[in-house]
């Protein structure tokens, strides 16, 4: 399995190169996993729902599966933050590929997204863990880089970098015990 790490500040289109991602790999026939970060109060419940109801009611995990999906919800009883090695752990099944985004300040080899108008900084020239920069302003750079400046406009080239990396992202989560 392969692990690539998709990070950069709110707003700035990581979840928009992820959905196009996962079809490009799909297309070549690779199996892919998401592991998302998410903001502490996140729901993927619906209120007054059952599944809701028994989280509400104190359950500790709620699994629902139906023939074509299962989701799990695990309700921590105090803060309790998880790494991005944590959640991949978590998966099951063989997988081609796991897209892990957010995690900004793991240390997976990710790729960062930056966006000049967001006015936001790179991370890139502090973070030894960014191996590539997809952006839509690669002029607007705030430091020269010797790392690879994908087109965030263009998702092929991306997927066509990850391919072309071959073993630097494969996980060996013994590592990470």
């Amino acid at each position: 399995m392969k692990v690539v790490g998709i990070a950069g500040y709110s707003g700035a289109g990581k979840t928009t190169l992820v959905e196009q991602i996962i079809p490009a790999l799909k297309r070549r026939g690779l199996r892919v996993s998401v592991v998302k970060h998410a903001h502490h109060n996140f729901d993927i419940d619906q209120v007054g729902k059952d599944t809701w109801r028994h989280r509400e009611a104190g359950a500790f995990e709620v699994v629902v599966a139906s023939d074509r999906r299962l989701a799990l919800m695990r309700e921590f009883e105090r803060t309790n933050t998880l790494s991005a090695h944590h959640l991949i752990a978590e998966l099951h099944g063989e997988v081609d590929w796991v897209i892990v985004e957010g995690f900004k300040q793991s240390d997976l080899l990710k790729i960062e997204v930056w966006r000049a108008a967001s006015g936001k900084p790179a991370r890139y020239p502090d973070d030894d863990f960014v191996v590539a920069i997809a952006t839509d302003s690669p002029h607007g750079l705030p430091q020269p880089t010797q790392r690879p400046v994908l087109d965030l406009s263009n998702p092929e080239s991306v997927v066509a970098w990850l391919l072309g990396q071959g073993e630097r992202f494969d996980y060996n989560p013994e590592l990470y015990v």
